[in-house]
């Protein structure tokens, strides 16, 4: 599978069809994305490779031994690390290639937004609303 960022200056290839993932609440990864849960995957190092622009991330320890690589250009986090651990863990969302596999678990859900509402009456657009 291929991935990248968002302005296209990074990018990735990953060998894990069939990945397993999972959606995370933890206070760290909503400020990290901007975003009330994101979804990643485990994917083991050797099977991990920067296709092109490794020359533009930029790395955050936003934990001790835990560390965050992001594209210097647009800010997209890619992937997360713990360098004595034998995967990277994929931002899966960063993914061009369907993974082929859905999210199996969602943990710190203590730390979910009040906001975040997966059943109320919230209108949908496949796209722009109407009128747009």
């Amino acid at each position: 599978m291929k991935g990248s960022c968002l302005c296209g200056a990074v990018t990735y290839e990953a060998d894990a069809p069939g990945i397993a993932m999972g959606h995370c609440s933890c206070r760290t990864c909503r400020k990290a994305h901007a975003a009330p849960f994101t979804t990643t995957g485990r994917v083991p190092r050797e099977k991990f490779k920067w296709l092109s622009g490794a020359d533009k991330l930029s790395v955050f320890e936003s934990s001790p031994g835990k560390n965050r690589h992001f594209c210097s250009v647009c800010g997209s986090h890619l992937i997360a690390e713990r360098p004595a651990e034998p995967h990277v863990i994929l931002r899966t969302a960063t993914l061009d290639d369907d993974p082929g596999s859905k999210p199996l678990v969602h943990i710190w859900q203590s730390h979910e937004v009040p906001w975040l509402d997966y059943t109320g009456e919230m209108k949908r657009f496949p796209e722009w609303p109407p009128g747009r």
